[in-house]
């Protein structure tokens, strides 16, 4: 359930690079939750198809798109033309809105040649890597944050979990997990929802969530993910349980918007924006379009 840690034993790590602090000085925010997104190439999509998707969703305001754990470099979606395509793709997009969208491209590969794909992606013009820890294994992580060379944010997708943190009768709980992938180089980690599709009891994902971004051994704060069936209605009760400084990752809860990926990632926005100025999303929706069709879709709960 628990693991508590003198500093003397966490000083040799370096935690990680950019922090919630710093992935927030990249986007240009302060103190509002970030919105993502997940594009599901797996499904049919080429690297073209992929990056119009991504232009859609940052046109709608994302703050993050990110790959799907499954996703790394199959043949009908490579790394080398994926990449390129989308980050041209967002630079259009950050020329029309003023906006920057970070894309985390997922690096997933033997522990003995992600250092070599990392450094080849931020060669393609990456701004971002992820990385799916548990099947790539922590030490895949710590040689990507110990990289001097690699000077982007790292975001860290945990799936594989569930193998070992679902059943409360026996394995490992997401909270001793979450302090050694903060330690070891993490600047994102997804932490689970409290009324997704795969929620958890809220004790158990703020537990995590306080691992990540508490003032201890010295290191910068990782930025938690909640994500796995989010959309506009569900906005309020994760923020209102966890905290403003987290990502709400969103894909169907986007894509699937009656107008497209843009409006989907408007209506986001926009039920952030609602519970930021303290109003309901219903009452927000009256005078906003895109947030007012998302709650008559999926409603508000």
């Amino acid at each position: 359930m628990d693991v508590e840690y003198p500093d003397s034993l966490v000083a040799p790590f370096a935690g990680p690079k950019f922090g919630i602090t710093g992935v927030r000085k990249l986007i240009g925010s302060t103190n509002r939750p970030h919105v993502g997104t997940i594009i599901k190439p797996k499904v049919g999509l080429t690297p073209e198809d992929t990056a119009e998707v991504a232009y859609e969703a940052a046109i709608g305001g994302v703050d993050l798109i990110k790959d799907d754990e499954t996703l790394t470099d199959q043949a009908f979606c490579p790394i080398d033309k994926r990449l390129p395509l989308v980050m041209k793709r967002l630079e259009d997009a950050k020329d029309e809105t003023g906006h920057e969208v970070l894309y985390a491209v997922n690096i997933t590969v033997r522990a003995d040649q992600i250092v070599e794909r990392a450094l080849h992606a931020i060669d393609l013009g990456a701004n971002m890597i992820m990385i799916d820890i548990f099947t790539s294994g922590f030490g895949a992580l710590q040689a990507l944050g110990e990289e001097p060379k690699i000077k982007v944010p790292i975001h860290v997708h945990r799936t594989m979990h569930a193998a070992f943190t679902r059943n409360p009768e026996h394995g490992i709980a997401m909270r001793p997990l979450a302090q050694i992938i903060r330690w070891i180089g993490a600047d994102q980690l997804h932490t689970g929802t409290v009324s997704g599709k795969m929620s958890h009891e809220a004790p158990e994902v703020k537990a995590s969530i306080e691992v990540l971004t508490c003032n201890c051994h010295g290191m910068k704060k990782t930025f938690p993910v909640s994500s796995g069936g989010l959309h506009p209605g569900k906005v309020a009760h994760e923020l209102a349980t966890l905290g403003t400084d987290i990502i709400l990752q969103a894909g169907g809860g986007i894509h699937g918007h009656p107008d497209g990926t843009a409006a989907g990632a408007r209506a986001m926005r926009q039920a952030v924006d609602a519970f930021l100025a303290g109003v309901s999303a219903e009452v927000y929706a009256r005078d906003h379009y895109e947030l007012e069709r998302a709650l008559k879709l999926w409603g508000s709960n």
